[in-house]
Parts: C-alpha cells; sequence; structure tokens
C-alpha cells in the first residue's frame, strides 16, 4: 500500500494533456524518491474526455521545489515540455 497524502498539503508541480506525460513526469519523481499523484477528472479513466483542465501531477508543498527542478531537468533543458502547461512557480 502506498503512502497516504494530505490533500491539505498538497500543491500542482504540472498539468499535462496526456496520462502518459504525467506518468512520465510521475517516474522521474519517483525517482527521486519524491511521492507524488496524480488527479484527473476522467471518472477513473473511463470517459478521458471529461478532464478539459488536463491531468495534474500534486506534491507536497514541501517538495514542490526540488519536483519543479526535477521536472525541468527531466524535459531536457527546455523552459516547457510538449503538453506540460505549469508547475510549481506558475
Amino acid at each position: 500500500m502506498g503512502t497516504v497524502m494530505n490533500d491539505s498539503e498538497l500543491v500542482v508541480v504540472g498539468t499535462f494533456l496526456t496520462q502518459i506525460e504525467a506518468d512520465l513526469a510521475q517516474g522521474a519523481l519517483q525517482a527521486a524518491e519524491i511521492t507524488s499523484m496524480i488527479s484527473a477528472d476522467d471518472a477513473g479513466g473511463q470517459r478521458p474526455h471529461l478532464w478539459m483542465g488536463g491531468i495534474r501531477l500534486l506534491v507536497r508543498a514541501e517538495d514542490a521545489e526540488q519536483a519543479a527542478q526535477i521536472l525541468k531537468l527531466s524535459e531536457g533543458g527546455n523552459d516547457r515540455a510538449p503538453g506540460h502547461r505549469g508547475d510549481a512557480e506558475s
């Protein structure tokens, strides 16, 4: 069973256009031992057309700065990866 994350401590470090992009970003954070979760309003994946606002990647507030740095590095130094629409600094 995974780590329980309290909603009151969570911040969005990225918003992605596809589940695959969000999963890749989450994998980069996991490799750095940063706990994260993906949030999408898509009825549990059954209705992907419902998440008009994108798929959000959330981390604890105290991990947000490090997570944003890791995501920027995982983008290959680009200011934004394709499909990536935000980070902790936005």
